[in-house]
C-alpha cells in the first residue's frame, strides 16, 4: 500500500488546467449562502471547526457553515434517508462503508475534478468510488490502555484475551466499523482468510465476550480508560493520540504487531443540495493541502492530499508512516458483508457474554 499520487487525466492538457483555474477562481469570488455539514460530534467537531471550518469561512466570507454533529455514521445515514424528499443537509462526513451504502441508495451526488480541483492531488487510497465523495481523513484501529493499571505496554492483539484483564475490557461492537475491523484483525491473528470465512474469528471473539465489561462504551472507550473504569479497549488512533495528550499519558496507544485496518472517512455532496456551489467550495477546501495539514496537526488524522505538509512529530503519530502495517481490506466488499457480520456479532459474540 505504498502511496502514489492520483492524477486526473484531464489535468494533463492545457485546456483542462485552465478549467481548473477558472473553477477555483469562481469558487472564491462568487460563492455565498449557508450550508449544513453533517459530521461527527464531540472532539471531532471542536477540532474540525477550528482547523477547517473557521479558516474556510475566512477565505469565503460569504458562506456560513452550520455544523450538525452526530454520534455515528449510521445516524447520519438515517437522517439523509429521512430527508430524501426535502434535503436539509449539503455535505456529510462519514465512514466509507456508510458512504458506499449512500451511493447505492442514490443519496449522494457525484464529484469531478472540474468541480473539486483538489481531487487531482489525492492519494490513491482516497478514491473511494469513481465520481463520488473521496476520503477526507485516514485513521486506523488501535488498542488503548490505562498506563496506571498496565505497567508493560501490550504489543499484540492477543492481550485482549489475557485473563488478568477479565471484566476490564471495553470493546466497540458492530454496527460500528470498529467491530468489523476487530473481526478482520482477529482473523489475521489466527491466520484465517476473512474473505472466505470468519468462523474462527467469531469463535475467538465469543471466547472473549465474558471478559468484556461493555460492547457499547458510553460515553466512549477513551473516557472509560482515562477514568479507570476499564484497563484495555479498542479505539481509533487519531482520537487515542488526542486523549493520550489530554490525559498526560494516562491513556496509552498500541498498534498491534499483527497489523491494523485503514479507516477512511469520506466527504460527500448530498444529492439535491440547496446550495451546491457553496457545498462544492467547502469540499474542495476540506481536501486542500492547508486544511488537510491543519487537521492532522490538530487531531492526528492522516492527510489524504499528497501535497499536505505536516510536521514530522504529527506524522509519526498518524497512520501515514505505517501503511505497510495495514491489513488489506476492500471496504466495498466489506459493505456487502455488513449485515451478515452484524448478525454474527449479535447472535454469537455479544450473546456469549451472558
Amino acid at each position: 500500500m505504498t502511496p502514489r499520487f492520483f492524477h486526473a487525466i484531464a489535468a494533463s492538457t492545457l485546456a483542462a488546467s485552465w478549467l481548473l483555474t477558472a473553477a477555483a477562481h469562481a469558487q472564491t469570488s462568487d460563492v455565498s449562502g449557508t450550508i449544513t455539514l453533517s459530521a461527527y460530534s464531540g472532539v471531532f467537531q471542536d477540532k474540525y471547526t477550528e482547523a477547517v471550518i473557521k479558516p474556510f469561512q475566512e477565505k469565503f466570507p460569504g458562506v456560513t457553515v452550520t455544523y450538525f454533529g452526530n454520534t455515528a455514521s449510521s445516524v447520519m445515514l438515517g437522517n439523509l434517508r429521512s430527508q430524501a424528499s426535502d434535503v436539509q443537509t449539503d455535505v456529510v462526513i462519514f465512514d466509507v462503508s456508510t458512504a458506499l451504502i449512500g451511493n447505492k441508495e442514490d443519496l449522494l451526488a457525484p464529484l469531478s475534478v472540474a468541480d473539486i480541483p483538489n481531487l487531482a492531488d489525492l492519494l490513491p487510497q482516497a478514491t473511494v468510488q469513481e465520481g463520488y465523495g473521496p476520503a477526507v481523513t485516514f485513521d486506523n484501529l488501535v488498542l488503548i490502555y490505562d498506563t496506571a493499571a498496565i505497567a508493560t505496554k501490550p504489543e499484540s492483539l492477543s492481550a485482549l484475551w489475557d485473563p488478568q484483564y477479565a471484566g476490564k475490557l471495553a470493546i466497540t461492537a458492530m454496527p460500528s466499523i470498529l467491530g468489523s475491523g476487530l473481526m478482520v484483525m482477529t482473523s489475521a491473528m489466527l491466520g484465517e482468510d476473512y474473505t472466505q470465512t470468519v468462523e474462527q474469528s467469531a469463535a475467538k471473539l465469543a471466547e472473549l465476550a465474558p471478559a468484556v465489561q461493555t460492547f457499547d462504551p458510553k460515553p466512549d472507550s477513551y473516557t472509560l480508560v482515562i477514568n479507570g473504569s476499564v484497563a484495555l479497549a479498542t479505539g481509533w488512533n487519531a482520537r487515542a493520540q488526542y486523549y493520550a495528550d489530554l490525559s498526560a499519558g494516562k491513556l496509552g496507544v498500541v498498534l498491534p504487531k499483527e497489523g491494523s485496518i485503514l479507516q477512511i472517512n469520506t466527504i460527500n455532496l448530498i444529492k439535491g443540495s440547496k446550495n451546491e456551489a457553496a457545498a462544492k467550495a467547502f469540499i474542495n477546501y476540506a481536501l486542500s493541502p492547508e486544511a488537510q495539514a491543519a487537521f492532522t496537526e490538530a487531531m492526528f488524522y492522516a492527510p489524504v492530499n499528497a501535497k499536505a505538509v505536516v510536521s514530522p512529530e504529527a506524522t509519526a503519530r498518524t497512520v501515514s508512516g505505517q501503511l505497510d502495517k495495514m491489513l488489506p481490506l476492500d471496504w466495498a466488499w466489506a459493505a456487502t458483508k455488513s449485515e451478515q457480520w452484524n448478525q454474527i456479532w449479535k447472535r454469537q459474540i455479544i450473546s456469549a457474554s451472558n
